[in-house]
């Protein structure tokens, strides 16, 4: 009988420091829920994507978002750029994102590759050194969710 016990504890002591940690990270969250939106190609996403920001927004309004872009989701954020399906401009919806405190970010690694300079974007654009890099440290370190439209 006292073997029987000694494991009934033994496995509860085991369980308790199993899941301990578990518990302590997700009572110990405090702050604003932190988002990360990737696009990699603004016309599969670039749409898609504002309007999930901005659904996002609307239903909870202090969750601090960054998008960044690299390869050619770089173009969202490019002055003038539209979707093509719909003929919807992507600088107004920019504009309002920002004011709402979203973050745009482009990959700089982008624009050297394809020779775009800084003020080809819209003035709501901020800039990375790398978009993937960026991505993988707001992640990481920063704990961001990561969600790819």
């Amino acid at each position: 009988m006292k073997r029987i016990l000694k494991f009934i504890v033994a496995c509860s002591i085991t369980a308790l420091a199993i899941t301990t940690p578990y518990v302590s990270a997700q009572s110990t969250a405090i702050g604003p829920t932190k988002v990360l939106y990737h696009i990699d190609d603004a016309q599969e996403q670039g749409l898609k994507g504002l309007r999930n920001i901005r659904n996002h927004l609307d239903v909870a309004p202090n969750t601090v978002i960054i998008l960044v872009a690299h390869g050619d989701g770089v173009d969202l954020l490019m002055e003038g750029a539209k979707d093509k399906k719909n003929n919807v401009e992507y600088a107004p919806l920019i504009s309002a994102l920002k004011s709402s405190g979203v973050r745009f970010e482009v990959c700089e690694i982008t624009m050297k590759r394809r020779g775009l300079k800084k003020n080809q974007f819209v003035l709501d654009a901020d800039f990375t050194p790398s978009g993937v890099v960026r991505i993988a440290d707001l992640q990481y370190k920063d704990h961001y969710a990561y969600i790819k439209p």
